[in-house]
């Protein structure tokens, strides 16, 4: 693969926690460098899954292409390696057509699994069976509690509520003999020569951001579009079903509750907690150019930053 795409051709990754700004910044760098979308969160992989994961809407997009949205059923589970594939397909399509590539998302592992050489181990159907079993006779609980005692920096990265990576984690610890974290390389350059740029804010800003994103997501029908992707099968995704907001939401519905204001508050905090794990997993990678997201003028600071 060649890594010379001329002058100006050239991926940016703008990554960061929820809630930062980055979708507007994606998508006025996409508008100024002659650039294309390549969604890297991946809960907005999923059709209909729109609220709840605060996906750009087709007026917020002003007419720039997004690729990587709305490919999933929320019966699917998504795919680290699936992911790979396919975004790194499309960025080679988009830097052969002389585009950019703009990669716009808060889920860390499925950017370093487009800019770097992350391994994927193969499964063994026994062990997966085995846990899965454990986390449903002990809970989710306990297993992370293990993988935090073997492998600390997976437990990191990882919320404790995602049972299904924890098992994946768990996983792989018992096949390969090695910590789960050793299939994550040490970051050297990055795959394209990609442009990492970080947004954040200040840690009482964000969590007022968040608070306030979360009670405009229930004003605005998540409940709604929980009951209609209940009817197309969300319980039954692994992976859609344990997104933040439509896991509180579908707890609510089981316990019969018709006024949502804990689900909401349950909501609020979970975010605020996966936004220090996100925080936690960007800030290791010293590729990364941090930008403040309450900055006026950030739009102009980070195309001085990407225009070569």
């Amino acid at each position: 693969m060649s890594e010379d795409r001329g002058p100006g051709v050239r991926p940016v990754a703008v990554v960061g926690p929820t809630a930062t700004g980055k979708t507007d910044l994606g998508v006025e760098l996409a508008l100024a460098l002659g650039g294309e979308v390549v969604n890297a969160d991946a809960m907005q992989l999923y059709r209909g899954m729109d609220i709840g994961t605060a996906k750009a809407t087709v007026e917020e997009r002003r007419g720039v292409p997004h690729h990587l949205l709305d490919v999933l059923d929320v019966t699917e589970t998504a795919s680290v390696a699936a992911y790979q594939r396919d975004a790194r397909a499309e960025v080679e399509r988009l830097l052969a057509a002389g585009r950019v590539p703009v990669l716009v998302g808060g889920s860390g592992l499925y950017v370093q699994a487009v800019i770097d050489d992350l391994r994927f181990p193969g499964t063994d159907p026994e062990v997966r069976a085995a846990l899965e079993a454990e986390a449903e006779r002990l809970g989710g609980q306990a297993l992370y509690e293990r993988l935090a005692k073997l492998d600390p920096e997976a437990a990191s990265s990882i919320l404790p509520g995602n049972v299904r990576r924890v098992v994946r984690a768990l996983e792989v610890i018992e096949i390969t003999g090695e910590p789960f974290s050793a299939n994550l390389p040490a970051p050297g350059p990055a795959r394209y020569g990609t442009v990492l740029v970080g947004v954040d804010r200040d840690v009482a800003e964000l969590d007022e951001r968040v608070n306030l994103r979360v009670e405009r997501m229930f004003a605005a029908g998540l409940v709604d579009e929980v009951r209609a992707l209940e009817a197309r099968g969300l319980r039954e995704g692994r992976t859609a079903s344990r997104a933040l907001g439509y896991q509180q939401v579908l707890a609510a519905l089981d316990a019969g509750a018709d006024d949502f204001t804990q689900a909401a508050e349950e909501t609020a905090q979970a975010t605020r907690r996966f936004v220090r794990k996100q925080r936690k997993w960007f800030r290791r990678d010293a590729r990364i150019h941090w930008f403040d997201g309450g900055d006026p003028a950030l739009g102009d600071h980070v195309r001085r930053l990407v225009t070569p």
